[in-house]
């Protein structure tokens, strides 16, 4: 290596050290801007994309939705159709026998629960009277 080194050579090499200084913090100084806008642009992107998906979304929960009422309202339709045609089979009177048939079929739904019905003057039960009481203790 050589130290001998002429002053002049130093003073070169400082000026363009210093220069090289001053393009990295012009060009810093220009770009710097363009990134903040390109960056907050992309930001901006992603943000819509977000927003037009979720939008997405709430339109296909709404259509679903719509398709499960109209789904819920024909089988209330139908539902409506067999309870007219059984009024119709039963000569379009329902005894009281009839109604009590019903309400006996309808117990069969409870499943394993245990339910005590005592039956008042009219022959009908007292549904469900103390069925949420707490014991006492």
């Amino acid at each position: 290596m050589n130290y001998n080194t002429n002053p002049s050579q130093v003073v070169k090499t400082v000026v363009w050290c210093l220069a090289g200084l001053v393009v990295v913090i012009l060009a810093v100084a220009f770009i710097r801007p363009w990134y903040n806008v390109w960056s907050q642009e992309m930001e901006g992107k992603a943000e819509f994309a977000k927003a037009e998906q979720n939008r997405k979304i709430k339109i296909e929960e709404a259509k679903a939705n719509l398709e499960a009422e109209k789904l819920n309202a024909q089988a209330e339709v139908e539902r409506a159709k067999g309870a007219a045609e059984a009024i119709r089979i039963e000569n379009g009177s329902i005894t009281p026998t009839y109604i009590q048939y019903l309400w006996v079929r309808q117990q069969s739904d409870l499943g394993n629960k245990t339910v005590i019905y005592i039956p008042t003057e009219t022959n009908l039960p007292l549904l469900e009277s103390a069925r949420l009481v707490a014991p006492q203790k």
